[in-house]
């Protein structure tokens, strides 16, 4: 059981003086920004003082709701009446104190990592590759500070069966307080680069440093490349794994090999050829998917399972995003680190980029690499000729010093300033452009010149409020029962493999799809979780076995059919059985069961995996009594059937709305659809739920027309005393109906409301702005939080279900998960 940490629990491991106004407090976050917030009368909002002092924000968080503060400035001590203070020497000390505390709690394995570059991705892909067998508490992003990772160990409860963290140091002796913090059992170094080099005073002396967080670690896995000649009984680990492109290792990569956009990798490991092929072809995925590849051979999985996990990786977009510029231009944004390591990784990756012939480097002066500039700028000088840059953009006093070593065409400015100023008369088309910067040249506001100024409708998925509406609904359920998501429809219009990822990530038990080509696209994106097809074709059977999809049988001939289709397999197929108890669509009727049952008792050939049922009106009060008539009908049903098949199986009949207004009907499983993307009719004002889907587009011009005027096809639009017209981008291709039209849709600009006017066209329709400040470019929502699907749904007197899976796939969707 999770304990349970109050005020005055944590007054006592700080040793704080504390000030309680509101004993019954319970502390379960841990918050150091009063803009992020979740659940903030279980929340710790610590004062830390950093750039900004954090004891300045405690009335922003009082005014969020959160009641419990770490502080340090005794001023702020007992401010309010209603909260409690904990007041220490140091927030950031306390801090660990409170994650040391947490870490000692739970005995679970833990991967601690460190280097100068590809922590976060060799976290991020071990927790992919690794979720299978493990419930995972890893780093938020890249959470590796003496703060962050105080953070991120907070988060381990009873649940999780292993922990990924990432540290970071940037000077002699940070070290030792996040291993006491961490507490690493197995210990990954990625590689060591110029980073952060200023704070030591040779690399073997931030080598050193960095190999601390491993003193006591069970398993050390690291590449001899990096460890600058330290003797391997001088290195951590009881045990210790290697990997190497260069040396002799226990894995020796012999052979790395692009194909397509993928790359084949052969290696020498434990006195045989291995292989590998990873989706992706930059130098610095490639070194990250071997150290993966390195920890999954050390952790003992087999070379084939590593090799078949590796090729599922998915890219996790951190540090370089590429888009499109202006005058066709492709621009490659990479302003997260700025040393000669990642500089060499940026440039790999500009090389791929092979759309343009020309390929231009924006670059600042690069800090904190503990090299001369002389010798810095000739490395770079060298670099850029190896990896045939056409052009350089050099901006800051150092670079622009060092002028003469570079042999291209160049250009340089003291400041990022001087160059906006120089903007307008600079030549950019037709090129790759890599924007590389230090932070404190505040490059992003280069990015912004030079991307296309794209207006495209998109929709917005939020990942984050999928998981909280699922975790909401497992918070209703009974003891054991189980989950099925609901993911057919392009799941519900919001994207097939990208929600089926974060559902399996959530530990739900099935997915359902509609037909069986759904299924097949979610396992070739490496879904592994049981999918029942609720439409199986016969012409699909083939498909269904080999992608081990599990069929829903809903009528005898369906039933026989399959039953013929299985003749010459071995081994019984899981199969799922649908009974119509009132919905009159699919399913075995109740006269129906006896032949069911008839031919089941000779069916070898099935496993009947779960037998369910379709409530008709869980969602609406009028229909409680049909729907209880529902469910006492389906028990008598199936528990005709368990005891004539002799043995057990899954039974659920419950649907999102019956979760919780007919408790009693979820039974073993409950599938769970709609609600997942925050709408439930079962639900007052869907309380509770978060919205997932924003649909947004923007404004591609403002008209001013006469009262004489009319807008749109057929002239059925009109502004009887004249007025102003917007025209938006979205239009019934773009799954926004024409039932919209004519005032009956409504659409949010700048916060305010605007009805259609005219006819609603295939790509675009009109908006009546009238009076109010709207101009070209602007953002416009269709729908959100506040202008809801369900609001859409009653404009043209249909269902949520319609609105969403009506949204074109030509729309863009964009998936947000922190």
């Amino acid at each position: 059981m999770e304990l349970i940490h109050t005020m005055k629990h944590l007054a006592v491991l700080l040793n704080a003086k504390s000030f309680i106004g509101n004993p019954s407090a319970v502390i379960e976050n841990l918050v150091i920004d009063s803009r992020s917030i979740i659940n903030p009368e279980c929340a710790l909002f610590c004062a830390l003082s950093a750039q900004r002092d954090g004891h300045e924000y405690i009335k922003d968080a009082f005014d969020h709701g959160i009641r419990n503060f770490l502080i340090s400035d005794e001023n702020y001590f007992g401010l309010y009446a209603d909260a409690n203070f904990l007041l220490v020497e140091n927030v950031t000390v306390a801090l660990q104190s409170l994650a040391k505390y947490k870490r000692e709690l739970y005995a679970i394995p833990i991967i601690a990592i460190t280097g100068s570059n590809g922590k976060t991705m060799v976290k991020e892909w071990l927790y992919q590759l690794l979720a299978h067998e493990y419930n995972i508490a890893r780093s938020p992003r890249s959470y590796n500070s003496q703060i962050g990772v105080p953070l991120s160990l907070w988060q381990i409860n009873e649940e999780h069966t292993l922990g990924i963290f990432e540290a970071g140091v940037s000077k002699n002796g940070e070290m030792h307080a996040l291993a006491e913090i961490i507490r690493p059992t197995i210990g990954i170094l990625t590689n060591i680069g110029e980073a952060h080099a200023e704070g030591f005073s040779t690399s073997k002396d931030k080598l050193l440093e960095k190999l601390k967080l491993f003193v006591d670690t069970e398993l050390f896995i690291y590449s001899p490349d990096y460890i600058h000649g330290i003797p391997e009984k001088e290195l951590p680990g009881v045990r210790k794994f290697s990997w190497s492109t260069t040396q002799n290792a226990d894995l020796k990569i012999m052979f790395i090999e692009p194909i397509e956009q993928q790359t084949y990798i052969s290696a020498f490991y434990n006195g045989a050829t291995i292989e590998c092929l990873l989706p992706f072809r930059d130098k610095a995925s490639i070194e990250n998917g071997i150290i993966c590849w390195a920890a999954l051979l050390a952790l003992g999985y087999a070379p084939d399972t590593a090799d078949l996990r590796l090729e599922k990786l998915s890219r996790i977009s951190m540090r370089l995003e590429l888009k499109n510029g202006i005058n066709q231009c492709s621009i490659i944004d990479d302003s997260y680190s700025a040393d000669i390591s990642s500089l060499a990784i940026a440039l790999d990756f500009l090389n791929i980029q092979n759309q343009h012939l020309k390929k231009t480097l924006i670059l600042s002066d690069l800090q904190e690499t503990g090299k001369s500039n002389e010798a810095l700028y000739e490395e770079i000088a060298s670099l850029i000729r190896q990896k045939q840059v056409n052009r350089l953009i050099g901006i800051g006093p150092n670079i622009s010093d060092f002028a003469s070593l570079f042999e291209l065409e160049t250009k340089f400015y003291n400041s990022t300033q001087a160059f906006i100023d120089d903007f307008p008369g600079q030549h950019f088309a037709n090129e790759t452009i890599l924007v590389k910067g230090a932070r404190k040249f505040e490059f992003e506001r280069i990015s912004k010149l030079l991307a296309q100024k794209l207006h495209d409708t998109v929709m917005e998925i939020n990942l984050n409020a999928l998981a909280s509406n699922l975790r909401f609904y497992k918070s209703k359920l009974n003891a054991g029962v189980r989950v099925m998501a609901m993911v057919k429809a392009f799941s519900y219009g919001s994207g097939s493999f990208e929600i089926a990822n974060v559902l399996q990530y959530h530990k739900v038990d099935y997915l359902a799809v509609a037909f069986a080509d759904e299924g097949i696209a979610l396992r070739k994106a490496g879904i592994t979780l049981p999918i029942m097809v609720m439409s199986p074709e016969p012409s699909a059977f083939e498909a269904i076995v080999k992608y081990k999809l599990e069929p829903e049988l809903y009528n005898l001939d369906i039933f026989k059919g399959f039953l013929s289709f299985l003749e010459d397999h071995e081994h019984a197929y899981p199969v799922h059985l649908k009974i119509d108890t009132g919905m009159h669509r699919l399913g075995f009727e109740e006269t129906e069961i006896g032949d069911l049952l008839t031919t089941l008792k000779v069916a070898d050939k099935f496993k009947v995996m779960s037998v369910f049922s379709h409530l008709v009106g869980s969602d609406e009060q009028q229909h409680d009594t049909f729907s209880e008539y529902q469910i006492d009908r389906f028990l008598v049903i199936t528990e005709r059937i368990e005891e004539e098949l002799g043995y057990k199986f899954i039974k659920h009949i419950a649907n999102t709305a019956a979760i919780t207004r007919f408790p009693a009907a979820q039974l073993d499983m409950v599938r769970i659809g709609i609600g997942l993307y925050g709408f439930d009719a079962g639900l007052p004002n869907n309380k509770g739920l978060q919205t997932v889907a924003v649909l947004k587009t923007t404004v591609t011009q403002i008209k001013h027309l006469k009262s004489t005027e009319t807008i749109g096809y057929g002239r059925r639009g009109a502004l009887p005393d004249g007025g102003s017209i917007a025209t938006v981008k979205i239009g019934y291709a773009d799954g926004y109906r024409r039932d919209f039209g004519h005032g009956v849709g409504k659409m949010l600009i700048h916060g305010k409301m605007f009805s259609t006017i005219g006819s609603i066209c295939m790509d675009m329709c009109m908006l009546d702005v009238t009076g109010v400040d709207v101009e070209n470019g602007d953002e416009v929502i269709v729908f959100n939080d506040f202008l809801t699907i369900a609001d859409l749904a009653r404009q043209i007197h249909t269902i949520p279900y319609e609105i969403l899976t009506n949204i074109s796939q030509r729309v863009k969707r964009i998936y947000f998960y922190e």
